[in-house]
């Protein structure tokens, strides 16, 4: 009996001891919504991965010879990682739609992003091959363009369900106008740019590109640049260049650009 007695003695201070810890990350969180809202304000870099990198090393310094050294390490990148979450909350309450010619970086930065602010990141041409259950290149190949433009519509409508996600488009998206008023219904757009070189240099091995499959050269893709370049322009949020730039500094400039916005956005709606 008297053992049992301590057992249940010990189980109720590891409760009390989780309602502290329930009530510290709570608080822990409250307090991240309040560094947002700081750095909003005054314009501080949002992504500041030196910052998380420094905690961590003051963590480790703190938990020397520490016999649960190890597991509360574990237990705080999960934090660190929901105060991520809890970050992109704060800045996103919509869909981050990356549209852009073929090779301009949408998968490369929506991955990124993803990590960065632990957002859900969604490739709209994976999803269509995994209803459909055949290969973008099939697909054009056995139904035609159209059909495919179609099943992008379809998906984009779909889309507008969700929430706080990063959605990297096929580059042929814009060529439905209806096609952004379904994106601008539940989110921001974001157009990366490349160059034709850039552009080619980023393509040139794959062979999933239906429509640069044998028209893999600068010229080709030019010119049908050039026939796009109005629709992404006009339907576009905020426009980021990505040559010559590090995956960073992309995806900082992307957040920026989009605080900023809102920002304009909402001086405008008062």
């Amino acid at each position: 009996m008297a053992d049992k007695n301590k057992l249940g003695e010990t189980r109720a201070k590891i409760r009390e001891v989780d309602n502290r810890l329930i009530d510290a990350l709570a608080d822990r969180m409250a307090l991240i919504q309040d560094v947002i809202a700081y750095k909003k304000e005054t314009g501080i870099p949002i992504l500041q991965p030196e910052q998380e990198a420094k905690q961590t090393k003051e963590l480790e310094e703190h938990l020397v010879n520490n016999e649960f050294e190890e597991e509360i390490l574990d237990v705080f990148k999960y934090i660190m990682k929901n105060s991520r979450r809890v970050q992109a909350k704060a800045l996103f309450d919509y869909n981050v739609f990356l549209i852009g010619f073929m090779g301009a970086g949408k998968s490369t930065i929506a991955k990124e992003l993803e990590r960065k602010l632990e957002m859900t990141r969604i490739e709209m041409d994976e999803l269509i091959e995994e209803k459909q259950g055949m290969k973008i290149t099939e697909i054009f190949s056995e139904y035609g363009e159209i059909y495919f433009r179609n099943l992008e519509s379809n998906c984009l409508i779909e889309l507008q369900k969700v929430k706080q996600c990063i959605i990297s488009c096929g580059g042929g998206v814009v060529l439905r106008p209806d096609n952004a008023d379904h994106m601008k219904k539940n989110g921001r757009i974001v157009l990366l740019t490349a160059e034709p070189q850039t552009i080619l240099d980023r393509v040139k091995d794959s062979d999933s590109r239906p429509i640069l499959n044998n028209n893999m050269n600068v010229e080709f893709i030019d010119n049908l640049l050039g026939q796009r370049r109005e629709k992404y322009l006009s339907v576009a949020d905020v426009i980021v260049e990505t040559d010559h730039k590090s995956t960073d500094e992309i995806c900082d400039e992307i957040i920026a650009k989009l605080i900023a916005f809102d920002r304009e956005k909402e001086a405008k709606g008062k």
